[in-house]
């Protein structure tokens, strides 16, 4: 039952789009009320992970929920129910015509579908198709307002990311041979806990050259430099509720798909190889992230080279052993919520605006005061400051790099952290204060649409302040997976 309202849900919501027509209003609240149902059962999934279960459904245990599957569905069915309500298709005032909001129901519960598919398929072909998948369903709507920019960057988009699956394809291929060659051909050659189990026996070069394959593959859906050139364009161009699900969780997805290998060539080769691995490429990204945050002159980029800082963060706690997995995954957690809320708001000053230029948003505190303070309570949160939760898990990161012995690293890191921050606030200031443009009206359109935003907020200050025990749990069932 939890699998069936987890993945038939958003496809059924989909299906409700595609085929009344013409488009109604009330499609768009119908497939809203939908998108709540993966959530529902993403939290009973939690709550069944948490009571020590591993949930398996299908032939040959076809898809499989373990604690890291649950913390992905988690953050997977939260970001699309929370763009599916403030998303295209809503309100006749949202500048969208029909089709484009029926393009904007469809792929969007399709998109979400693909991701939840992946976090929760056994076999890891399986999940190499979904997060193929996508790349697919998400590029239909990068270009939902037809312009050049935005075709241009869907076609980016397509091409990279495409290459980088294929990379994928060619790690999954090595491992999935070199398994055949010791056991010879299994249903469940390809299931990742056969791989796991076989692991120790495995070769062990092949093993690292698949996982080379396989880092720079998902590593380009993740945003890792420096396969990271389609994230900015993509992120700018999209619709923002695409881009809060973007930026929000199909990038925490390629990450699990990246940790999901790491388990396995650990256990054949040990953690020093991918840990290096890992290290070098969060590095580079956080580098390139934070120098590109200086002369940004567009929000919307400016919160998708953010992404890529974070995307590095992450990737790099999971290098630093069992506490910075924890990290690692708390700070995935809070950047799911931060920065789809982020994106969330950019829409809404677009909206207002007409423009996502910084410098021609000035006066933001003056036209829209709510927006501009949950803005501003965003950009603190990815700038790591405290009460919000992205400054524990950054703090926690850190900590963990220096019980590792990482000194010289945590010290790089937190240099690069410095000149983000620098970055982030600076660019704040000049969208929060000066004169509004005259043409710009005064007050919060559809304030029912910051209800939502508010919930963020709230989660991320209660992430900041104390941990809940169920999340601290689930995310010590994580740590147990990927770092035993």
């Amino acid at each position: 039952m939890i699998f069936v309202l987890l993945l038939l849900t958003p496809l059924l919501a989909a299906a409700t789009a595609a085929l009344v027509r013409p488009y109604r209003l009330w499609v768009g609240w119908v497939t809203t009320v939908l998108s709540f149902a993966p959530l529902g059962a993403a939290l009973w999934l939690s709550a069944r992970v948490l009571e020590g279960e591993v949930l398996t459904w299908g032939p040959g245990e076809f898809l499989r929920a373990d604690a890291l599957s649950a913390l992905l569905a988690l953050c997977v069915s939260f970001v699309a129910a929370l763009a599916a309500w403030l998303g295209p298709g809503l309100a006749v005032e949202d500048g969208y015509d029909a089709a484009e909001r029926r393009s904007y129901r469809v792929f969007s519960n399709l998109f979400a579908f693909t991701m939840l598919l992946a976090v929760t398929a056994h076999n890891v072909g399986v999940m190499w198709v979904a997060v193929e998948a996508t790349t697919i369903t998400s590029a239909m709507l990068v270009p939902l307002h037809v312009t050049k920019a935005s075709v241009e960057a869907s076609w980016k988009y397509i091409l990279i990311g495409s290459v980088g699956i294929a990379l994928a394809f060619v790690g999954t291929v090595l491992a999935y041979f070199d398994f055949v060659n010791l056991a010879g051909e299994q249903a469940s050659a390809l299931n990742w806990t056969s791989l796991l189990a076989s692991a120790p026996s495995l070769h062990r070069e092949v093993l690292k050259l698949a996982f080379v394959f396989i880092l720079i593959g998902y590593g380009t859906k993740a945003g890792l430099a420096p396969m990271h050139t389609w994230l900015p364009d993509a992120h700018s161009e999209s619709p923002s509720a695409l881009s809060a699900m973007m930026s929000g969780v199909l990038l925490a997805v390629a990450i699990y798909a990246i940790v999901r290998w790491k388990i396995v060539v650990d256990a054949a080769v040990g953690p020093a190889f991918t840990d290096r691995l890992l290290i070098a490429l969060s590095l580079l990204s956080l580098t390139i992230a934070a120098f590109s945050l200086l002369g940004q002159r567009n929000y919307k980029r400016m919160l998708a080279y953010s992404s890529i800082e974070h995307t590095g963060l992450t990737c790099l706690g999971l290098a630093l052993g069992p506490l910075g997995v924890f990290a690692a995954m708390l700070h995935m957690v809070n950047h799911s919520v931060t920065k789809s809320m982020m994106f969330l708001l950019a829409g809404r000053i677009q909206q207002r605006y007409r423009s996502t230029e910084i410098v021609e948003v000035p006066g933001l505190i003056r036209t829209m005061p709510v927006t501009a303070g949950c803005f501003a309570a965003g950009m603190f949160a990815i700038a790591g400051l405290p009460p919000f939760g992205l400054f524990i898990s950054e703090f926690a990161l850190v900590r963990a790099g220096f019980t590792a012995g990482r000194a010289w690293l945590m010290g790089a890191v937190l240099a690069l952290l410095v000149v983000a921050f620098i970055a982030l606030v600076t660019h704040l200031n000049r969208m929060l204060y000066g004169t509004p443009p005259k043409s710009t009206s005064v007050g919060e359109h559809t304030p029912w649409a910051l209800a939502p935003i508010g919930l963020c907020v709230v989660i991320l200050v209660i992430l900041g302040l104390a941990l809940p025990a169920p999340v601290s749990r689930l995310l010590n069932k994580v740590v147990e997976i990927a770092a035993p």
